[in-house]
């Protein structure tokens, strides 16, 4: 009995595992043929991009996208830089401030204020396309990148608000109530003793946060028209002419765009998954 029971313990685990492999194996494969498509010439791929009968890497096409003559991905990756960091850091701070306040203290219409800031978060990105418009038209927004980096902050601070409120529901407030003790003022309690615990829940909001704003196509399209403002991610639709799509150049740009968020996720990979998890244990 005890030998069947092993077995089938190990049997389960085996086909766990095969079955994990071959969802990881499906969620690549696109990826594969963007990738292969990307460091190989367009008369390679046009039998597609598992055949190999004639096989020469190269990078000549990640140069031409980014020193394309019309829509240089180059100047694409700056772009979104200056709308993505500010997008970030600001909700960031902004956020953990609110959520302290969500989290430590207690005042009328706390928990009916609270809910309606989640609430906004099932507001479909649709039904902001033509109020954002007539907004950022009459602050003379339209068409700027500090307008589109400051919707991207008050469009996260929703989730973020919730996601550190459920984080510090997961701390201990005893440091808190001994810096109290000491004299330590509120805004000094938050910036020296509660900011500092926040450090993993803040890098997984930030990888989160950074790529969502850099991946934006949608209110990109809405907001940013000037061909030398386009973001990174406005600009690769426009390398395909319009009676020939330049397969191989469409995906170094792919590739290229998403080489900063891989990067960052990997740097502060540790970090992300510790707060992803302390950020739903509650809520």
């Amino acid at each position: 009995m005890k030998i069947s029971r092993r077995l089938s313990r190990v049997l389960v685990r085996i086909a766990i595992h095969v079955a994990a492999w071959f969802v990881a194996f499906l969620w690549l494969l696109p990826f594969m043929g963007v990738f292969m498509a990307a460091f190989r010439p367009m008369e390679e791929i046009l039998s597609g991009w598992w055949d190999f009968s004639s096989f020469h890497p190269t990078l000549k096409n990640f140069i031409e996208a980014w020193n394309h003559p019309s829509v240089p991905v180059s100047m694409g990756i700056v772009n979104s830089l200056i709308v993505a960091i500010p997008a970030t850091v600001i909700p960031l701070l902004c956020g953990a401030l609110a959520a302290y306040v969500f989290s430590r203290f207690k005042f009328p219409a706390n928990d009916l204020l609270f809910l309606l800031i989640v609430l906004l978060m099932a507001v479909p990105p649709q039904m902001l396309a033509v109020p954002l418009f007539l907004l950022m038209s009459k602050l003379k927004l339209v068409d700027n990148l500090l307008g589109l980096s400051l919707f991207h902050s008050a469009n996260g601070l929703a989730w973020i608000i919730l996601f550190l409120r459920n984080y510090m529901e997961t701390l201990p407030r005893d440091f808190e109530d001994a810096a109290r003790v000491d004299g330590a003022s509120e805004y000094q309690v938050f910036f020296r003793v509660v900011l500092p615990c926040l450090a993993p829940a803040l890098f997984s909001i930030a990888v989160l946060q950074f790529t969502w704003v850099w991946n934006d196509f949608f209110f990109a399209l809405i907001l940013i028209y000037s061909p030398n403002k386009l973001l990174i991610s406005q600009r690769i639709p426009f390398m395909k002419g319009e009676y020939h799509v330049p397969w191989s150049l469409l995906c170094a740009g792919s590739v290229i765009m998403m080489t900063v968020p891989v990067i960052l996720y990997a740097v502060f990979q540790k970090y992300f998954v510790k707060g992803i998890i302390g950020g739903t244990i509650k809520g």
